[in-house]
């Protein structure tokens, strides 16, 4: 299959997380394309703007865009006429939208959305607080977790835990051993949204063979051995039902989708609850 290449170029005022995010969404929908990606951070004044249309110039292609001061939007946009290339303003929608529906103006200061607020702070003591309580490393403090995921080795737990870390939620995961009990800590936790998360048994010895044989380790061992697995996975199941803890198969989700679910599962306990939602 010859794939289609062809440049982009993302244009921010801002560090372009918003924008890598939205290009990537769409770009993943085309299969038979090959971005050429150039990336144009923190462009707040018109030389900066010069040099973008420079880029373009030499490059032509798709431009997104995410500029709120309107001297220098205008100036890329009409650079981007006379060139003859898309100029795509990719919040437009979605702020004209909220505007009129609110009946309210919007501001334009750039990068107000990476502004050191409450969130920020939030979202880095969520951090540290889910490095601290990773893999069962530490098990005091379980109960100021507001999520505690647990599942059988190589269920995605820690990066599940990191993303929504990210999000401002403290995230701790405990492990389940074959032949041990579960700690104590987690039967007795009565705050956090407890989790189980778990994999198709084939698709868990796989990925446990692959990681044995990374770390050249042998990868014949209980560990990667489906039969054993496939026991280890259905008593963690039975695990989770007895504690009634909801349950999200991770086998065909990735780390957004399953941690979206858990937002999901959280909004509602704590919709139910009367406290205010993640």
């Amino acid at each position: 299959m010859t794939l289609q290449r062809f440049h982009l170029h993302l244009v921010s005022d801002a560090t372009g997380e918003t924008l890598s995010s939205v290009a990537r969404a769409c770009l993943v929908q085309f299969d038979q394309v090959e971005p050429v990606q150039h990336l144009w951070w923190l462009v707040r004044s018109q030389g900066q703007v010069a040099r973008v249309v420079a880029g373009i110039e030499a490059e032509p292609g798709v431009v997104l865009a995410t500029l709120m001061d309107g001297a220098v939007r205008s100036l890329l946009e009409e650079a981007c006429r006379q060139l003859r290339v898309p100029f795509i303003p990719v919040l437009d929608p979605v702020m004209a939208a909220l505007s009129g529906y609110l009946n309210v103006d919007f501001g334009a200061q750039p990068g107000r959305q990476h502004v050191l607020d409450a969130d920020y702070f939030a979202r880095i003591d969520a951090m540290h607080y889910t490095l601290a309580h990773d893999d069962g490393q530490l098990l005091t403090g379980l109960e100021d977790a507001d999520v505690v995921l647990t599942g059988v080795s190589r269920t995605s737990k820690t990066p599940t835990c990191m993303y929504l870390a990210n999000r401002g939620i403290k995230a701790a995961n405990v492990p389940l051993i074959p032949g041990l009990p579960p700690p104590p800590e987690l039967l007795t936790l009565k705050r956090p949204l407890i989790v189980g998360l778990t994999k198709e048994p084939k698709s868990l010895a796989d990925i446990r063979r692959s990681r044995l044989k990374f770390l050249q380790q042998n990868d014949e061992t209980d560990y990667a051995d489906e039969d054993r697995v496939k026991a280890e996975v259905a008593e963690a199941r039975r695990f989770f039902a007895r504690q009634g803890w909801p349950v999200i198969d991770v086998t065909r989700r990735s780390i957004e989708e399953a941690s979206a679910t858990i937002l999901q599962l959280l909004t509602a306990r704590r919709e139910a609850a009367g406290e205010p939602a993640p």
